[in-house]
């Protein structure tokens, strides 16, 4: 990759102030004039070699140290392709071999040595899904996303895992036909070890080998833009591995890592924690989150536990924590990052997400940093998840008694912007899968799932279902090993996929599901009082007055005959989606329903229905024909 926009030497002064947003361009490694030259800064060492391929590894190539702590050398040895690394003689003269932190390739596993070479500069063809990104708004537009780890969707008949080719050839086509406009990959930076799931990352520039090479990863979210489908990317910019080859105490000190050693261990994660108030830091940070969205056209960026950036006392107990200069627990420099991130990342690219994982309620996360958020588009609803997953596993002769589960999150749903995340944290490590953590034998959990997947469809909010959700994968997620998909044989495996099929579909092409999201209006509440009867219904509302559908959610198996709603117009009304339907793997198989009004009043409603509610069903009802008053004007 050749030097781009401006000369060496303010570019580096651009570093070490925090100032330089596109760092790949300056360190690591360049074809520059005929030649390669390395740089990378390790402002404490006592001396820098390069070794490789082209020196067999030798201390023969003494690199020179600038002003900035920058180390560089320029040679005609290192050739395209070949394998290089940084020896570097650290402060207390320990000498380490190092990758280099700007690689933006790097050898197969176990080897982690960088490769010496270009990128390629690709001809782009997804212009149209960018102008209309750029055209629309994206808090008012439907967001379904399908979180994927990629390399294990599916594997080969052999074991070998999937590549971005392989998925460009067939989740593409899946993820479109089942109704997602969305994918998420769990990161996809380099990663040491397949267990950490990409979390544990050693290249902030490079793409994780395993997964394919960075022509297929740019096709790959081409073909997605041509197909109508964004990609989201998890990116990890809190803490970062802690293998003594990577970015640890890089040259025997303190560089990429808080000084203090109580701020810099990461013990949750036996990771280290960035210095995010550190300069070179916040130019090494920026440069790769707008690397990703530039460079391979990624759509989003999910930030990774923000939590850990916004406290000084997370995850950690009393006397193991000092407060800020406030008296407080706020991670200052942390806030002053994400707002510098989030600011450089939506003035370059206002159409791309920028979501944040957060469980807290302290700071405000989404909305204009102005009006005192932390200026991300999004928040995972971790509240929501939580409660909504313990009810569903809960006994349904006990939800009337914690019917507050179900309907707490109306209370505040206003407060964030939302994203309703069944993501893979609820998946993995004894939780049990998602289909299995629903109450009863085996035909209520099929029952409850859907009723589930219809309640987070239809509930306020952008929408995330983590891969194998959809079909009722009855096995936990395992990192290692490809998606169970010889379930599909079962019926109610396949009838599961087939009704996630037509609710994804029906969420995509009914605004009022998220035409208004942002508006109190966007939702109006029939009864979330029926505790008894354990029923929640509520309406979802379009921009247009008669354009609106109804929600029904009977989180009991007993069947409620002439169930009684509130409507706001009189008229007639039809039955969209019966989640107990046979098609769907459900036992209710009569016409659907069809309903005319009673001028009755129901609570803040003058017209009544009566509605035949199936046991663990999810009923979506719309207008037909409705009478709607006109709006009297006001005398001027």
């Amino acid at each position: 990759m050749e030097m781009k926009n401006g000369n060496v030497e303010q570019r580096l002064e651009n570093f070490v102030s925090g100032k330089e947003f596109y760092l790949q361009d300056v360190l690591g490694c360049h074809f520059e004039d005929g030649n390669y030259t390395f740089r990378v800064w390790a402002p404490n060492a006592q001396q820098v070699w390069l070794v490789g391929d082209f020196n067999s590894w030798q201390k023969t190539m003494p690199m020179v140290k600038d002003k900035y702590g920058v180390w560089s050398i320029r040679s005609e040895l290192p050739q395209n392709n070949q394998f290089y690394k940084y020896l570097v003689k650290q402060s207390k003269g320990e000498e380490i071999m190092k990758i280099d932190p700007m690689a933006t390739r790097f050898e197969a596993r176990p080897g982690d040595a960088a490769v010496v070479g270009d990128l390629r500069e690709k001809r782009w063809h997804d212009g149209s899904w960018i102008g209309r990104n750029k055209r629309s708004n994206l808090f008012a537009r439907p967001i379904n996303i399908y979180e994927v780890h990629p390399s294990s969707w599916k594997t080969h008949p052999d074991g070998s895992p999937y590549t971005l080719k392989d998925l460009k050839r067939e989740l593409i086509p899946y993820v479109k036909k089942y109704g997602f406009n969305y994918i998420e990959f769990m990161p996809l930076t380099a990663h040491p070890l397949d267990a950490s799931w990409g979390y544990q990352t050693t290249g902030y520039f490079a793409l994780e080998h395993s997964y394919g090479t960075p022509e297929e990863l740019q096709d790959f979210v081409e073909k997605c833009h041509q197909e109508n489908i964004g990609v989201i990317m998890d990116w990890v910019p809190g803490h970062f591995c802690i293998n003594n080859d990577a970015l640890a105490y890089y040259d025997g000190t303190a560089c990429y890592e808080y000084q203090e050693k109580w701020r810099a261990e990461n013990r949750g994660w036996g990771a280290l924690n960035f210095d995010l108030g550190k300069a070179q830091v916040q130019s090494f940070l920026l440069s790769s989150a707008l690397f990703w969205l530039d460079y391979y056209h990624i759509d989003g960026l999910r930030v990774d536990a923000v939590s850990n950036m916004l406290y000084r006392d997370y995850d950690r107990g009393p006397g193991e924590w000092k407060p800020d200069k406030y008296g407080g627990n706020r991670n200052l420099e942390g806030i002053t990052f994400l707002h510098q991130l989030n600011r450089i990342v939506k003035g370059k690219h206002p159409e791309d997400l920028m979501i944040a994982e957060e469980s807290s309620a302290q700071v405000k996360i989404t909305g204009r940093i102005e009006d005192g958020g932390l200026g991300f588009d999004f928040k995972w609803n971790m509240g929501w998840m939580n409660d909504i997953l313990r009810f569903y596993q809960m006994d349904p002769l006990f939800r009337k008694f914690n019917f507050n589960l179900a309907t707490f999150s109306f209370m505040y749903r206003m407060s964030e912007n939302f994203i309703l995340p069944l993501s893979h944290d609820e998946v993995v490590h004894g939780k049990r899968s998602l289909m299995n953590k629903m109450f009863g034998d085996r035909q209520m959990q099929f029952d409850q799932l859907r009723n589930l997947t219809t309640l987070q469809m239809t509930y306020p909010g952008k929408k995330l279902l983590f891969m194998g959700s959809e079909f009722g994968q009855y096995l936990e997620w395992r990192y290692s090993e490809a998606l169970d998909w010889g379930e599909l044989e079962d019926p109610l495996n396949q009838k599961m996929q087939n009704f996630e099929e037509k609710l994804n579909n029906l969420y995509l092409n009914e605004p009022a599901l998220w035409q208004l999201e942002q508006e109190e209006n966007s939702v109006r509440i029939i009864d979330a009082d029926n505790k008894d009867e354990s029923v929640l219904s509520f309406i979802r509302q379009s921009k247009v007055r008669h354009d609106f559908v109804i929600v029904i959610l009977n989180f009991t198996p007993v069947r409620r005959k002439h169930f009684k709603i509130g409507v706001p117009y009189s008229g007639s009304y039809y039955e969209v989606l019966n989640s107990a339907r046979t098609e769907f793997g459900g036992q209710w198989d009569e016409a659907p329903q069809k309903f005319v009004t009673k001028k009755e009043k129901f609570k803040d409603f003058n017209y009544q229905l009566q509605v035949d509610v199936p046991g663990f069903s999810a009923l979506i009802i719309k207008p037909s024909k409705v009478h709607i008053a006109r709006r009297k004007r006001r005398n001027k």
